[in-house]
């Protein structure tokens, strides 16, 4: 999570105090990412350092500092909003390696270990849905990060199932010789990142 372009973002409804960005950014994400004054500060420091905030005077970090974002900075924004997440390899999910490391350790029983994993994510679920009813529908922040935690975990419990259908399936298959060499997966991803300009001024995702 960028809370340098979360800062920028609010100071692009106009000039606030430091404490005030910290109320605002836990009121606006649904107060799920909690943030404290210290990285609030810091952050400005930067983005001040870097041209992008401009703030009241030289004076010391307090809570009547005032703080304004300048045209470099709403460029910045604009431009990282446009600019898709580096999601062209996939992350190192714990979870993830886990099931790798369960079908080669010798008298595990992997579909345990999934099993054992999906009830927890399942309960998770649970949570964040009854989260869901009783909050979530009265604010909208909460409410779209409800529903992308309840996204990712139901395509984490699909993945798991799955895992657990292949991998019982390859039980009963012979096993067939690893290949040579593997070429890396960032190499098979021929999508680019960055923001393509078009004509209207609206931005397109580039794509190689």
């Amino acid at each position: 999570m960028s809370i340098r372009h979360a800062l920028l973002a609010l100071l692009s409804e106009g000039p606030k105090y430091g404490l005030q960005l910290r109320e605002e950014f836990e009121a606006r994400t649904g107060e799920v990412w909690p943030l404290n004054v210290g990285q609030v500060y810091t952050t400005l420091q930067r983005l001040e350092r870097d041209g992008l905030v401009e703030s009241d005077g030289a004076g010391e970090d307090g809570p009547q500092k005032g703080f304004r974002i300048t045209q470099d900075g709403a460029d910045e924004l604009a431009q990282w909003l446009r600019t898709p997440p580096d999601l062209a390899s996939p992350p190192r999910d714990e979870l993830v390696m886990k099931v790798l490391v369960a079908v080669r350790v010798p008298g595990t029983d992997v579909a345990e270990v999934i099993q054992a994993h999906r009830r927890y994510l399942v309960q998770l679920m649970q949570q964040w849905t009854r989260i869901k009813e009783e909050e979530a529908e009265s604010d909208l922040g909460l409410a779209l990060v409800v529903d992308a935690e309840l996204f990712r975990l139901d395509a984490v419990i699909r993945w798991l199932d799955a895992a657990d259908g292949r991998i019982k399936r390859a039980g009963t298959e012979p096993a067939l010789p690893a290949p040579a060499a593997l070429p890396r997966l960032r190499r098979r991803v021929g999508v680019q990142r960055g923001a393509a300009q078009l004509p209207d001024g609206k931005a397109e995702v580039s794509r190689g």
